[in-house]
C-alpha cells in the first residue's frame, strides 16, 4: 500500500518535480489528460455497495459500470493491482488486472499517483475478502495531480492549514464533507418549513447607503459611479420590515451578514442569518415556531431529539419558558419586583458583584445579572422573554408593563440562537429611538458616521401591521446539529489573515 508519511518541504518539492515530469512525458506521447472535457459516469460507490450488500463473496454480478473519482491508495502486486477510487459519495476499491486491462495500459496505470482523478470502466464483483469492487477493463486518467497529498491534514495542529486550504481537507477528511452536505441539508429544510407555512423567500440589498445608529461596526466600501461611500448590511430588518408595510404578509431572507468585529469560535466577519416576519401575530407567534422548527430540524438531521452537543445531551423535544425577571429570580435569588428605584438595583448589583451598565437603570442592571448568573445556566433549550426596553430598541413594550418589551431571545448550551420581537410599529415611538440609539452611539464615538434610517420612519407612517419578527444565526444551528466546536468548522472559507 502507498502510504504518504509525513513529508518534508523538500521531499514535496522532489515528489511534486516527479509528477510535473510524468505530465510532460504523457503530453509528449500525445496523452495530456488535461485536454480531456468530459467522462461518461454512470454509478456511484454508495449506491453500488447498497444495491450488492447481500452478494456472498467471490460473486460476479455482471453489472458494467463508469465511475469517476480521486484515486486515494494504490497497492502494486505484479500482475494484478487494487486501488482505491473516492467519488462523490463515498470509496470503493477497483481491481486492476494486467490480462484485463492490456499491457500498455496496465504500466499506464502502475504510474498513476495518489490524487489522480481516473476514469474507470468495468464489472461489479465482490471479492474472497468480502469487499464490493470494480473489476477495470479500461482507466482513463482525467487530470494529473501535481502535489502529493498529504497523509495527516486532522488535528489541531493543522486547523489552520485545513481552512486556508479547504480543497484539501475536503478530500483527505471524509467527514468534513458530512458537516457541509448537513449544512445544505439544514438550509433545504428551514426554507421547505417556512415555504410550507406561507413565508416568502426575498433577497434586500446587500449594499445599504448609510451606517444605522445600532451598535455592530460595519463594513466600509464605495461606489464609484455614484461617488458615495455604501456600507455592507449589518442586518437585513429593516428591509424586510418595509415588505410587512407593503403587503407581503410573510417574508424571509437567507442573509449573508458582515459585522467588521471580533473573531472567536463563535464569530466571523461574515456570516449567514435568517430573519422572518409575519404579519398579525406576536413574539408568542414567533416562540412556536421556533420550537416546531428546531424539533423538526433535529429529527430530520439527526435522527432523534435526543442529540449530543460537545459531550453534553440536549434534548431538542422539551423547550423551558421563562422571563428574564423569572430566570435571574431562579438562579441569583434576586427578585427585580423588590426594586422600587434605580438607586435599589445599583445596590443589588454592587452587593452580587455584577457590573454596572454605563446607563445603571434597572432594567439594564435586570440585563447585567441575567449575564452573571443565568445564561451560563442554560444548557437545555430555553425561551427567555420580557426584556426591559433599555437594551431591546425594536421591539413593542408591554401593554400592561412598559419598561419591559415584548422580546425573546432562546438559548441552547449557554448561548444564544435567535432573538425575535412583538415588532414595533408606531412610527413617533421608532423615530424617537433611533435619533436617541444615534445620540448614544455618537456622544460615545464623536466621528461615527451613523444616521437615523428616516426613510424607514416613512414605511412606518404608512402603517405596519402587529407583526412577529425571528432572526437567527445559520452557522450556530448547524455547529450544534453537526456538533462542531468552532464556527469555522462550518464554513467552506472562514475569514484568514494572509501568512505573509
Amino acid at each position: 500500500m502507498e502510504q504518504n508519511k509525513p513529508q518534508t518541504e523538500q521531499e514535496i518539492s522532489q515528489q511534486a518535480a516527479v509528477r510535473r515530469q510524468k505530465l510532460a512525458d504523457l503530453c509528449e506521447a500525445g496523452h495530456n489528460p488535461f485536454e480531456i472535457t468530459k467522462y461518461a459516469q454512470d454509478a456511484y460507490s454508495a449506491d453500488l455497495k447498497q444495491e450488492f450488500a447481500d452478494l456472498p463473496a467471490e460473486a460476479e454480478t455482471g453489472k458494467i459500470v463508469s465511475l469517476a473519482g480521486r484515486m486515494m491508495s494504490k497497492r502494486v502486486m505484479g500482475k494484478a493491482s487494487f486501488a482505491h477510487l473516492r467519488d462523490q459519495k463515498g470509496d470503493i476499491q477497483i481491481f486492476v488486472k494486467r490480462d484485463l486491462l492490456g499491457d500498455e495500459a496496465y504500466a499506464a496505470f502502475k504510474k498513476l499517483d495518489i490524487g489522480d482523478i481516473i476514469g474507470v470502466k468495468g464489472e461489479v464483483f465482490r471479492t474472497k475478502m468480502g469487499e464490493i469492487s470494480v473489476r477495470i477493463s479500461e482507466l482513463t486518467l482525467l487530470s494529473k495531480s501535481l502535489l502529493p497529498l498529504p497523509e495527516k491534514f486532522h488535528g489541531l495542529t493543522d486547523r489552520e492549514a485545513r481552512y486556508r486550504q479547504r480543497y484539501v481537507d475536503l478530500i483527505v477528511n471524509p467527514e468534513v464533507k458530512d458537516t457541509f452536505v448537513k449544512r445544505s441539508l439544514i438550509l433545504k429544510e428551514i426554507r421547505a418549513y417556512l415555504d410550507e407555512k406561507g413565508f416568502l423567500e426575498v433577497d434586500t440589498p446587500i449594499l445599504t447607503p448609510f451606517e444605522i445608529g445600532a451598535s455592530a461596526r460595519p463594513f466600509y466600501t464605495h461606489h464609484n459611479t455614484l461617488n458615495m461611500d455604501m456600507v455592507l448590511r449589518i442586518e437585513t430588518e429593516l428591509y424586510l420590515k418595509r415588505l410587512i408595510v407593503g403587503g407581503m404578509d410573510r417574508v424571509y431572507e437567507v442573509g449573508r451578514i458582515f459585522r467588521n468585529e471580533g473573531m472567536d469560535p463563535k464569530h466571523n466577519p461574515e456570516f449567514t442569518t435568517i430573519e422572518l416576519y409575519q404579519a398579525f401575530t406576536d413574539f408568542h407567534g414567533m416562540m412556536d415556531l421556533v420550537e416546531e422548527m428546531y424539533k423538526r430540524l433535529a429529527l430530520k438531521v439527526c435522527g432523534s431529539l435526543e442529540i449530543t452537543y460537545q459531550g453534553k445531551q440536549i434534548d431538542m423535544g422539551h423547550w423551558e419558558r421563562l422571563t428574564m425577571v423569572e430566570a435571574v429570580k431562579k438562579y441569583s435569588g434576586v427578585d427585580f419586583n423588590d426594586w422600587k428605584t434605580d438607586e435599589d438595583a445599583i445596590a443589588a448589583a454592587k452587593e452580587h458583584h455584577v457590573e454596572l451598565p454605563e446607563v445603571p437603570t434597572k432594567g439594564a442592571i435586570l440585563a447585567e445579572f441575567f449575564d452573571a448568573f443565568v445564561e451560563d445556566k442554560l444548557i437545555q433549550p430555553t425561551f427567555i422573554y420580557d426584556y426591559p426596553v433599555e437594551i431591546s430598541p425594536l421591539a413593542k413594550r408591554k401593554p400592561d408593563d412598559p419598561a419591559f418589551t415584548e422580546r425573546f431571545e432562546y438559548f441552547i448550551d449557554c448561548t444564544e440562537y435567535g432573538n425575535a420581537f412583538s415588532e414595533l410599529n408606531d412610527p413617533i415611538d421608532q423615530k424617537a429611538r433611533f435619533e436617541r440609539q444615534v445620540a448614544e452611539r455618537k456622544a460615545i464615538e464623536p466621528d461615527c458616521k451613523a444616521q437615523v434610517d428616516y426613510d424607514y420612519v416613512t414605511a412606518l407612517e404608512y402603517g405596519l401591521p402587529p407583526t412577529g419578527g425571528l432572526g437567527f444565526g445559520v452557522d450556530r444551528l448547524v455547529m450544534l446539529l453537526t456538533d462542531s466546536a468552532s464556527i469555522r468548522d462550518v464554513l467552506l472559507f472562514p475569514t484568514m489573515k494572509p501568512i505573509d
